[in-house]
């Protein structure tokens, strides 16, 4: 299996212009630059609970990211119990984020509506931290790149996480290493089902000698089924606020979501259960 070489994004914890006051936990923590961040632009009360829950999940997207590629980074080195550790460290943010949709879920039709004419073509499909762990998990796309490509500094983040082996690319990079035959070839597009791959994990389940890689596997599905559970509850919610109105920022709205809760994260950790 060949590697790109990957650039790993990191978080940025640099000082700002305006240094913070008040407590030493208010300045390590940027207290009043976190709560200064909420604007409605409506005077609608679901909208700041629509705005504080999206900024959550933003936070949470860099944190699972930063999971993520320290997983990347142990299965370059080898290294499966800090892959694993990674891996479940993430699985809490993932609860986390899932549970976030409560928040929102109960919104009616009508609450949303009301403040929703003030988001114009704002959408969360723009995301570009939630767009980075897509790619992570090898669901890429190039075309979602031209949204954009007015940010060159973004775009130029997202462009090299489309060109870099995602988090399962390495895995299977791995299982080929540990002597397992898996051909595979990390792409710029989706990662596609492959009857290799699954025979290769199929190897894995059934070999008490490769037990450790049996364990990443597992460690794999369960953030994979998380994924699928986020989408899921993404959009049980958007069904629920909004209906089957097309989506802001002009995305099909429901329709997208459905589709994209019906494709499994890791395909072939999934279909190689038909065979064990």
């Amino acid at each position: 299996m060949s590697q790109a070489s990957v650039s790993t994004p990191r978080l940025s914890f640099g000082p700002e212009d305006e240094p913070e006051t008040g407590t030493p936990y208010s300045q390590y923590v940027r207290l009043e630059t976190l709560h200064s961040l909420q604007h409605p632009r409506s005077k609608v009360d679901a909208e700041l609970s629509f705005i504080i829950t999206t900024q959550v999940m933003e936070l949470l997207f860099d944190l699972l990211r930063h999971e993520w590629t320290t997983a990347q980074h142990a299965l370059r080195e080898d290294d499966l119990p800090a892959t694993v550790a990674a891996l479940r460290r993430g699985q809490h943010v993932q609860d986390v984020l899932v549970s976030s949709w409560d928040l929102l879920a109960t919104m009616t039709p009508l609450e949303f509506n009301a403040f929703r004419p003030v988001l114009g073509e704002a959408s969360g499909f723009q995301s570009s931290a939630f767009l980075r762990l897509e790619f992570l998990l090898g669901n890429k796309s190039e075309k979602l790149l031209t949204m954009y490509q007015g940010v060159p500094s973004v775009h130029g983040e997202l462009t090299i996480a489309l060109q870099s082996p995602s988090l399962y690319d390495e895995a299977l990079a791995l299982l080929d290493r540990r002597g397992i035959p898996t051909p595979h070839e990390a792409t710029t597009a989706r990662h596609q089902a492959s009857a290799e791959v699954e025979a290769a994990w199929a190897q894995v389940y059934t070999d008490p000698a490769h037990a450790e890689l049996a364990r990443l596997g597992e460690a794999l599905l369960d953030t994979a089924e998380r994924v699928t559970r986020w989408r899921q509850r993404h959009y049980s919610a958007v069904k629920r606020s909004m209906g089957a109105k097309p989506g802001t920022g002009g995305s099909s709205g429901l329709t997208w979501l459905k589709q994209s809760a019906d494709q499994d994260v890791f395909p072939e950790l999934w279909n190689v259960r038909n065979e064990l």
